[in-house]
């Protein structure tokens, strides 16, 4: 007993059991939110204060849940990356308006279980396979599918970083395909759907060179999202709230064009 009790503590991360991983039911449709702080979201985030405006299209609802930092599952509420990117203030951003749309538009689907790892301020190489980063987001996505569901998206924003660096900019390309390769094996889900966004705000001088590797990817069931055009903040670096309800929802256009189940996805993962 005590032995079987030891491999359940190795089979998740920190050492923690999900507590109430099975809330609501088991056909959850589970959705991975990774990259940096627009994904993560900064809307409404001025001087580093939070100004508690939730849109309506980012109220919370009983068919979104979360999963939280202790791996259980709750009601989704803004800003759902706090206790993720929890160096920074979190605001607003895409999930919940992604979830919302998806409801709206197909409520069919179920519950929708998010899974924030979004975490500012990262270059790709931080998401390179093996890392803190990526095997943090492996293990949350792997205590999610624990009690039952389906793992529908990989949702990535993900790119402001690595315009400060000549060598990242011309390496980018090649590291994001290894990365979205090295995900859909580690979970294998080789077809899993991933819809990436291509970045509209910049750090350094690199902008067009991550733009011009991001819309370049050609990778089976890879969709990507352009936000160039939405709106951005006072800091010129992170997406508003209006711009982040709205990349939300561009982004549930693109998982609804992929059809029902395009890719299959199940949650057999790897031993």
């Amino acid at each position: 007993m005590l032995a079987y009790i030891f491999l359940i503590l190795l089979a998740h991360p920190f050492g923690v059991i999900p507590t109430n991983t099975t809330t609501t039911n088991g056909n959850k449709s589970i959705f991975i939110l990774a990259g940096q702080s627009n994904m993560s979201g900064r809307g409404g985030v001025v001087n580093n204060n939070f100004d508690c405006y939730i849109p309506p299209e980012c109220q919370s609802n009983s068919s979104i849940l979360r999963l939280t930092k202790g791996l259980s599952w709750e009601v989704a509420k803004e800003p759902i990356h706090q206790d993720i990117d929890y160096y920074a203030t979190c605001g607003i951003g895409p999930g919940v308006s992604f979830a919302n749309s998806i409801l709206k538009n197909d409520p069919n689907i179920g519950v929708i279980g998010l899974v924030p790892c979004a975490v500012g301020s990262t270059n790709i190489s931080q998401w390179s396979q093996g890392s803190f980063f990526y095997n943090q987001m492996l293990n949350r996505t792997r205590a999610a599918l624990q009690g039952g569901g389906m793992l529908r998206a990989l949702l990535w924003y993900q790119g402001e970083s690595d315009t400060l660096n000549l060598e990242d900019a011309e390496l980018y390309k090649s590291r994001l395909q290894k990365f979205f390769t090295d995900v859909r094996y580690d979970l294998d889900t080789p077809s899993l759907p991933i819809i990436q966004v291509a970045l509209t705000t910049t750090l350094g001088p690199y902008e067009e060179e991550i733009r011009e590797a991001q819309l370049g990817i050609q990778l089976p069931n890879v969709r990507t999202v352009d936000a160039n055009g939405l709106k951005v903040g006072p800091d010129n670096v992170h997406l508003s709230t209006s711009a982040e309800v709205q990349l939300g929802q561009m982004l549930a256009q693109a998982f609804l064009e992929f059809g029902s189940d395009p890719a299959q996805p199940h949650n057999f993962l790897k031993g």
